[in-house]
């Protein structure tokens, strides 16, 4: 029965997931948008950033929120070593090569996560876990609203870099025509690296938002790397507002998809939309036709 003191605290709790779930897509499209290859390494480097914000913790008792900094500069580190001394080397400038490269580190990724932490579950435990709060008529837990405000901000940031920086510019001018930024004098590998590690950037700052009410194991980046391929493709391959939208409205629709058809199906119409929007509309909702 449709019943609105139900379906809304559904959807604030599918915004408060869309949010983070667009944060994790906004580094997809960045680096599609400007390396123009689909990094099947994403869902892994979650994964390793996830099991960082979990470290930090066990080890050290540091809360996921004050590990921000550490770990979005650790994935950013990561991403453009990976990109400059990995990636890029072992390409030879071929995108397929860089597929086969990007789907080797995931599966190195994995399997060091398998190594060192084993295939158990981990999840932590903080102060205000368990913290509601009451939103009209709906109770959303405060690491949720935590999580929605941090990845919009995040995405803000992201935007802002993208639109009124010196290095946004150059990503810009990259992404539009290599060639002539090479001539113009932009370090077009540079850029590259650059652009690669804010995408794993975006990820750490995600883990961060994810963990105090999600957990981890070597195996859980696998389903948020195809909710963000679903979305970059739903709101328009290297769109940025596509992927804010899309992260929103896939949330949405996962939500309200476990609420009318169960937990276990509530994905299913997450991937009739992708299904849909490849049917009917390719570009994406804010793509343009080639």
């Amino acid at each position: 029965m449709f019943d609105l003191s139900i379906v809304v605290p559904s959807v604030l709790n599918g915004l408060t997931t869309g949010a983070v779930y667009a944060l994790i897509a906004l580094g997809l499209t960045l680096i599609y948008g400007v390396l123009h290859i689909i990094n099947f390494a994403h869902g892994a480097s979650l994964m390793l950033a996830l099991y960082a914000v979990y470290w930090l913790r066990a080890q050290f008792g540091i809360d996921p929120y004050l590990a921000l900094p550490l770990v979005v500069a650790g994935m950013f580190a990561l991403g453009y070593v990976l990109q400059r001394g990995i990636i890029n080397r072992a390409s030879h400038g071929k995108d397929e090569n860089i597929l086969l490269v990007t789907l080797g580190l995931s599966i190195v990724m994995e399997n060091l996560a398998l190594l060192f932490f084993r295939s158990d579950t981990r999840t932590i435990d903080t102060p205000y876990t368990l913290t509601t709060l009451q939103i009209g008529p709906a109770f959303i837990a405060l690491p949720k609203l935590i999580a929605f405000g941090g990845a919009l901000a995040g995405a803000a940031v992201l935007l802002w870099i993208v639109k009124a920086t010196d290095l946004g510019r150059a990503i810009r001018a990259v992404a539009k025509e290599k060639q002539g930024a090479r001539l113009m004098g932009i370090d077009v590998d540079h850029v590259y690296a650059m652009s690669f590690g804010i995408g794993l950037a975006c990820l750490g700052a995600a883990a961060c938002f994810l963990l105090p009410a999600y957990y981890v194991n070597p195996q859980v980046g696998g389903g948020f790397v195809l909710v963000a391929f679903t979305i970059v493709v739903l709101g328009g391959m290297g769109s940025f507002a596509g992927a804010l939208v899309g992260g929103l409205l896939i949330g949405v629709v996962e939500s309200l998809g476990g609420l009318f058809l169960g937990e276990s199906l509530g994905q299913i119409g997450i991937f009739l939309i992708f299904i849909a929007v490849l049917l009917f509309r390719p570009q994406g909702l804010f793509g343009s036709k080639a």
